[in-house]
This record gives C-alpha cells, structure tokens and sequence, in this order.
C-alpha cells in the first residue's frame, strides 16, 4: 500500500509541472474572466508543492548546502525575470515595484520563513539548534547589501528622490553581484561545512542519516521538472497579476502591496521546504533557505533592473521610507540577537514574526 501511495506521488509531481506550462502557455498575455483566474490560482498552488517535492530530491542528491542554493537561486533568477517583465508593462506606475518587491522578499524571508522555521523547531524540540558561522556570514551580507541597495538611495544628491545615478547603480549593481558570488563560493566551497544541519550537541550532520540518495538520473529528471515547475509558478503568478493588481486598487490599498502578493507568491516554494526541514530538526537547512533567498532576491536582483533601466522608460525608485528603514534595522539588529547564541528558542521566532507582522500592517495602512 505505502509503495502505491509513493508511486502515486511520485506520478502527481511528474504530471503536475507538465500540466502547468501548458496552462500556462494557453493564458499566457491573455485577459482572464474570473473563473478562469481561480483556476490558474490552483495550478499554482500545485506547481509550488511539486516545486518543492522536487528541490527536496535534488537537495538529498547534492547534500546540503546546494539543495537550498539551487531552490533559492532558481526562484530568484524567475522572480527577477517577473519583476522586470511587469516594468516594462507598468511604466512610471511600476517604478518601485523592484524595492517594494526586493524589500517585501527580505522581511519576509528573514521575518517569516525564519521566525516560523525557529518557532516550529524549537516548540517540536524544544530548542532550534543552527550553526552561528554560516548564518552569521549570510546576515553579513544582507546586512551590506540591503544598506548599499535599498537605504543609500534616500540620502544620495546626485539625482532627485530616491534613485541612483548611473554611477551609483552601476556600484549598487556590481557590489551586488561580488558579494553574492563571494557568498556562494563560502557556502559551498571553502566553508560548506558552516552551513550544515547540526544536532542538539553540536555535531555537524554531513549527510541526510537513515536514507540512501537518489540515482543520478532521478536527480536530472528532479532538475529539470524543478525548472518547469518554477517557470509555471512564476507565469501563473504574472498571469494572476492583473487581478490583484486590480483588487488591490478597488480596496484603496497603496500600490506597494503587490510586490508584498507577488513575493508571497513567488516565496512559497521555499517557506514550506523550510518548515519541512524545521519539523525534521534541521534548522540550518531552514536558515539556509530563508537567508539565501533574502541574498539572492538582492544580489540578483538589483543587478538586473540596473541593466533593465538603460531600455525602461520610467524611474528607478529604490530608496526605502523612513519606515520601512525603521523595520529593516529592526530586522537586522534581531537577526544578529538571534544568530549570537546558536540555539533560539519558541520566543526569538515569535518575536521575529511580530515584526512581520507590522511589516503587513504597515503595507496595508502606511
């Protein structure tokens, strides 16, 4: 019965990524009544939870730290090709959407897939139990990232509000790219072992105990349907778009809360294998996740619309409020209070999802 049951899912998260492209190729640019929206909202839902099935295979094959990196990346690279498609369709109206999008991944990756991660870990185990060197050097460099990307902007006087001059974005940009190469190359080369689940006692687990790594071809098939799957998401998400964009301009909400819905969207994939890996105590793994994604959402980012700008015809706005500087200072402070001691318990992942929590809030009623 179990190896049916198996067999089963293994055929759903083959069918499902498949399914999806097509659903997404047959919407694709097209005005969707809203019945149809629903749907495409479920196929999404479906690619993520393949997306996921899928990362986690190609995870047991490589070993940890590159399961992690490969999702993180691999959503990212589709994020950033999302952001700068709905550029180029938004004109002058979408000239924050890279911050608020950027801004929207980094409180939720730190805030939410983090806090959630430590709170389920440390209530099932009492305590959650991480490697302060790899965590402490991905904090590093969102706090470095974060600041030359998204703070500097307000206070330059090259160019009017809150934007870059060529010269300081090309910086921006390049800064970008040299730290997160330089983070990648410590996380899975000179370092690996920094970034490695640990036990209760400290001891690093360089392998996944008790289970024996799929065939190399498993893996390759893994792969490639992780990109599909990821592709669909990202499209289905765009495809979508429209329809909260528009939702959110019926309620009166600042426009600032699509790239928080579309982060969210986007960011799935890696919040439920993060908790999946919580529930199993391996909290550097979840670590990983969150704070890779939150480095790879700026260090490929930024990059990206840099080189957009020179075709986009509107502004490039990424200078953040005083807020939302309030709220990342918060983030990083709390971060480096939780990442000290090596072990957190139920109280630091609550604390961290209440500053997510005003983060909502605010998006909602700045």
């Amino acid at each position: 019965m179990i190896t049916k049951l198996r067999a089963a899912a293994a055929q759903w998260t083959v069918v499902v990524p498949v399914v999806s492209f097509l659903v997404l190729a047959l919407t694709w640019h097209k005005e969707l009544p809203g019945w149809v929206v629903a749907v495409v909202a479920c196929f999404l839902v479906a690619a993520v939870l393949s997306a996921v099935h899928h990362a986690e295979v190609i995870a047991h094959w490589s070993g940890e730290p590159f399961g992690s990196l490969v999702l993180a990346v691999a959503v990212t690279v589709i994020e950033v090709a999302l952001i700068v498609t709905l550029m180029a369709d938004g004109g002058e109206k979408s000239a924050t959407l890279a911050r608020d999008t950027v801004f929207a991944a980094v409180m939720i990756t730190c805030n939410g897939i983090l806090g959630l991660s430590i709170l389920v870990a440390a209530v099932k185990y009492r305590t959650a139990v991480f490697n302060a060197e790899g965590t402490g050097a991905a904090l590093a460099c969102i706090a470095t990232l974060a600041t030359l990307s998204l703070v500097l902007p307000t206070f330059t006087t090259s160019s009017p509000g809150p934007q870059f001059s060529t010269t300081q974005l090309t910086f921006a940009a390049t800064a970008s790219l040299v730290v997160y190469g330089l983070f990648v190359a410590t996380q899975t080369v000179r370092h690996r072992d920094y970034f490695l689940p640990v036990t209760p006692e400290g001891r690093v687990l360089a392998e996944e105990e008790h289970a024996s790594p799929p065939t190399l071809r498993a893996a390759g098939v893994s792969l490639l349907l992780l990109a599909v799957a990821l592709v669909s998401v990202v499209g289905l998400a765009k495809g979508v778009s429209p329809t909260i964009e528009k939702a959110v301009d019926d309620a009166g909400l600042p426009h600032a809360v699509v790239g928080v819905v579309i982060a969210m969207m986007v960011l799935l994939p890696e919040t439920i294998a993060a908790l999946r890996s919580a529930i199993r105590n391996r909290v550097q793994t979840s670590l990983n996740l969150a704070l890779g994604s939150a480095l790879a959402s700026i260090g490929l980012t930024i990059p990206a619309v840099a080189i957009a700008s020179s075709w986009l015809s509107g502004p490039l706005v990424l200078g953040l409020g005083p807020a939302h500087m309030v709220l990342l200072a918060l983030t990083i402070v709390l971060l480096t209070l939780t990442v000290i001691p090596r072990r957190a318990t139920p109280l630091q992942g609550a604390v961290h999802l209440a500053v997510l929590a005003g983060y909502v809030v605010l998006a909602l009623n700045p």
